[in-house]
């Protein structure tokens, strides 16, 4: 059921103290998670940074806001700007201080890759990537209180060298960011590594988990996923593959592009 479904954001329950906001009119459908706690209420990413998600989020985060992006490419952290306290991790503190990697012309080409109803006031020319300090750096392990939630950073680079997941071991939740989704998984940016993307997945495969909350497209992800993927890599590392330029390798939930 949807709580909030207007022009660019849909709000959905994931369970009563987690909300999923997501950009489904954008061709990355990117999605975003509150998790309210009792002394804190944590926002995983900030999504494409067209439309302010604060005035969303406003209205469903019910103690004073953490904001953790799961990496810091510019559909994770478009919406940074409209918040004060952000975490990222230390592999990316030189990339959120104004030295990412990609040229802004590369970001916005593929902002507008596919034909998409931006909101009205939304303007391609006046987009830019964000930068700011972060109020914290995060380590793998570190912990995350938010008074009856404690929340795991898990360090599993591969995508981006400071990529994150988050685990929340009571309630068996992975956020999963980019690292599993259903969809193409990318380990072929300049700055990406697939052997390390590989050591990820095999960093989770055998964590407790009932449910794997994504940062795009579908929200229905069985958990044999994970280990479909670690399968996979493995083929792709066993045939030799398992090298950037390699191409694109297809399966029946996912495709790697290497």
């Amino acid at each position: 059921m949807n709580l909030i479904k207007d022009d660019w954001f849909t709000v959905e329950k994931v369970d009563n103290e987690t909300y999923v906001i997501s950009e489904y009119k954008h061709w990355e459908e990117t999605h975003c998670y509150l998790l309210n706690g009792t002394t804190n209420s944590l926002l995983i990413d900030t999504g494409l940074g067209v439309k302010n998600i604060k005035a969303v989020v406003n209205k469903f985060a019910t103690k004073p806001l953490i904001v953790i992006p799961t990496h810091t490419h510019y559909d994770h952290i478009g919406g940074l700007r409209y918040f004060d306290n952000f975490y990222i991790h230390e592999n990316e503190e030189d990339w959120i201080n104004g030295n990412f990697p990609l040229p802004l012309d590369f970001i916005k080409n593929l902002l507008i890759e596919e034909p998409c109803e931006f909101p009205l006031d939304f303007n391609i020319d006046d987009y830019e990537i964000f930068q700011g300090k972060p109020t914290k750096i995060l380590k793998d392990n570190d912990i995350i209180e938010l008074g009856n939630r404690t929340i795991q950073i898990i360090h599993t680079p591969g995508h981006a060298p400071g990529h994150i997941c988050l685990y929340e071991k009571e309630k068996e939740y992975l956020y999963s960011g980019d690292l599993i989704y259903k969809g193409k998984l990318t380990a072929f940016f300049p700055t990406s590594d697939p052997k390390t993307y590989k050591n990820s997945i095999d960093k989770v495969v055998n964590l407790p988990i009932k449910k794997i909350l994504p940062s795009h497209f579908d929200l229905d992800l069985q958990t044999s996923i994970i280990k479909e993927i670690k399968d996979a890599f493995e083929q792709i590392e066993n045939d030799g593959k398992l090298e950037q330029g390699s191409g694109l390798f297809h399966y029946q939930n996912f495709t790697i592009s290497i």
